[in-house]
């Protein structure tokens, strides 16, 4: 099989049925059938290679898998129902009453709600870093620190943290490293090269790409995965068939979507740091961005995700939004059709103001994911919606 990207999210695919079907079959099925007592007790003890029951395996997720962990590098992997499942669970399945988090400040907000008011249930705390403090990382380290967590870019003021100088402070401290690479997608970023040890996606984004279904993968270590695999095998956060069938699909047309996402995004934020409305304009691409050169250096495109402050503050940025003509407002991204969303009352409203401002989500920022449609229809709306009166 071809190691090239695009080859692999087209190519690999399960093997075919007795009707030699050309597109993978969906399989909505929730369980399958043995041929006898024998081969039922061999699969259930695992001494069997095969599905069993869809919250376990099933081939329309297993093929989904399959392609991620092969764009990732990884050894293996397990696909979710959503997102903060995938997060979720594999805390969860790796943490222990009284073990300790490293994280970057500037996570999603749900991520955030799970290390401050979910985790501490279980004697779990998270020490939190600023993207620009990565030197202090060590002092935070404790005996029973045991993950070390980023997203990069990040969640939604869309700030590069350095993946190889974070990926050997853990392995200095033999602290289990895992990224959210979600705003960047495998086609763009490979944590596990950077010495990540888990790599964790929303699938619902990029990948799916047109807003349809929901979906997690986490993807990594062999012994680690193992583990969150059998967490999940008896919690049941799995992934539904279809929504599998749906994203493996969508990986056929990555590439394209990604590269096409990131000229207009290219485009849209070299118009934004230009418009007299505009405070500050963040793309990981510009080289007006703080970490422009880490990104150049872990990422081979910019990604999608273009964050701005509006002059004005907040009665400024809600006057942009309302007089948004053709873009969504939505709290998605990742979509063919461009969305603008206002992070500060929607994705991060649950935390305090004290918290958004750690993090950079002023008043007046507003994330843009653009889209898919010609970027001069893109750059006309969002003018318009800056110039409205």
């Amino acid at each position: 099989m071809s190691k090239h990207f695009e080859t692999q999210a087209i190519r690999n695919q399960t093997e075919r049925s007795q009707f030699s079907e050309h597109s993978t079959p969906l399989y909505l099925t929730s369980s399958f059938v043995f041929e006898d007592a024998e081969e039922m007790r061999a699969s259930f003890a695992e001494e069997k290679e095969r599905n069993l029951y869809s919250r376990f395996t099933n081939p329309n997720t297993t093929e989904f898998v399959d392609k991620i962990v092969a764009m990732e590098g990884a050894e293996t992997g397990y696909a979710f129902a959503t997102g903060m499942s995938a997060i979720f669970s594999t805390f969860a399945a790796l943490l222990n009453a009284g073990d300790h988090i490293v994280s970057c400040r500037s996570v999603f907000g749900s991520t955030h709600s799970m290390f401050t008011k979910y985790l501490p249930k279980w004697n779990i705390e998270t020490s939190y870093f600023k993207v620009d403090e990565v030197d202090l990382v060590e002092s935070l380290i404790k005996e029973n620190t045991k993950i070390l967590y980023i997203e990069t870019p990040t969640n939604p003021a869309v700030d590069i943290l350095d993946l190889a100088v974070i990926g050997e402070i853990a392995k200095k401290h033999n602290l289990i490293f895992i990224v959210d690479n979600c705003f960047a997608t495998p086609y763009v970023q490979q944590p596990i090269k950077f010495g990540a040890d888990l790599v964790i996606h929303s699938a619902t984004k990029l990948i799916d790409g047109q807003g349809r279904v929901l979906g997690g993968v986490t993807v990594g270590r062999e012994d680690l995965m193992r583990e969150i695999y059998l967490f999940a095998r008896n919690t049941g956060p799995a992934m539904s068939p279809f929504n599998a069938w749906v994203l493996s699909k969508s990986l056929e047309t990555l590439s394209i979507r990604v590269e096409k996402h990131a000229e207009n995004a290219l485009k849209v934020a070299s118009f934004l740091e230009g418009n007299r409305n505009v405070e500050f304009v963040k793309y990981p691409f510009l080289k007006s961005h703080p970490q422009y050169k880490v990104a150049k250096k872990q990422m081979s495109l910019g990604g999608n995700i273009v964050a701005f402050e509006i002059k004005g503050g907040i009665d400024a940025g809600r006057k942009f939004l309302d007089s948004i003509k053709m873009c969504s407002l939505s709290a998605n991204l990742g979509d063919t059709r461009t969305i603008v969303t206002h992070p500060s009352s929607t994705t991060h409203g649950s935390l305090s103001e004290e918290d958004r401002l750690e993090v950079g989500i002023t008043d007046g920022l507003v994330r843009v994911s653009v889209g898919l449609e010609n970027v001069l229809d893109i750059i006309e709306d969002i003018e318009q919606a800056l110039n409205a009166k």
